[in-house]
This record gives structure tokens, C-alpha cells and sequence, in this order.
């Protein structure tokens, strides 16, 4: 191996330690500072980058309709 080998080795290790990073704000491990969510915990770094939290809407529509087959049950047995 020659000293031109050693010396392309060299300049690929500082590109990768160049890389920003920041602690993840949940587990506080050194993650990518332009990563969307950590690899370690898989918790998003931001509100904008989680998906929505929203119920299906069948889910909501069976609630609402045994709610209310449960108060017409009420109100016309007593």
C-alpha cells in the first residue's frame, strides 16, 4: 500500500466526522442534525414531521352510534 492509499482513507474520515450532529431531545444519543425522527427511539424531532394523530372516522361514527343506542335503551325502558 502506498502513502496516496492512506492519504484518500484520510479525507473520507473527515467528511464523515465533518457531519453535524445534535442529542436527540427523548433519548440523548447523537443522531444526524437533519434527521426527521431518531433511529435509536423512533421518536419525531418535530410536530410538523409526525403524522397526524387522528382516529379513523369509523371508529368515531361506532362511539357516537353506540352512545346513542345506549341512551334511547335508557329512555324507553324506564
Amino acid at each position: 500500500m502506498d502513502d496516496d492509499d492512506l492519504d484518500e482513507d484520510d479525507d473520507f474520515d473527515a467528511e464523515e466526522d465533518s457531519e453535524e450532529t445534535i442529542a436527540c431531545p427523548y433519548c440523548r444519543r447523537e443522531i444526524h442534525e437533519d434527521s426527521e425522527r431518531c433511529p435509536y427511539c423512533e421518536q419525531y424531532l418535530s410536530q410538523e414531521d409526525a403524522p397526524a394523530s387522528r382516529k379513523p372516522w369509523w371508529i368515531v361514527a361506532g362511539v357516537i352510534l353506540c352512545l346513542y343506542l345506549v341512551l334511547r335503551w335508557i329512555t324507553l325502558g324506564s
